[in-house]
């Protein structure tokens, strides 16, 4: 659908599309499906973080037993806290691109 769409529109519409793909009828996710698609699509961004008290904060609150669904906006905002703080983000800030 994005073919000609930017390089961001891209990477959001591939979001959607990751997370679309898991999600239970109504469109939303469990916390334990949440926590498993993190760690299979995201794991570049959250290796190495297991220490850090925001990580565990995140993490705790998808371990909780909880009849509570992850919604495509919940999603989203998991995923630019986990690339905030993220040591990789710090690589990607280095790296310059030429087009």
């Amino acid at each position: 659908a994005l073919a000609k769409g930017s390089d961001l529109e891209k990477a959001l519409a591939t979001a959607a599309l990751v997370y679309n793909n898991s999600t239970d009828p109504e469109g939303k996710l469990s916390k334990a499906e949440t926590k498993s698609l993190l760690q299979a699509q995201f794991g570049a961004f959250i290796q190495g973080q297991e220490n850090k008290p925001k990580y565990q904060e995140i993490i705790s609150a998808l371990d909780e037993e909880s009849e509570n669904k992850i919604d495509f906006e919940d999603f989203m905002i998991l995923l630019v806290s986990l690339t905030l703080m993220s040591d990789l983000l710090q690589e990607i800030r280095n790296v310059k691109t030429t087009k």
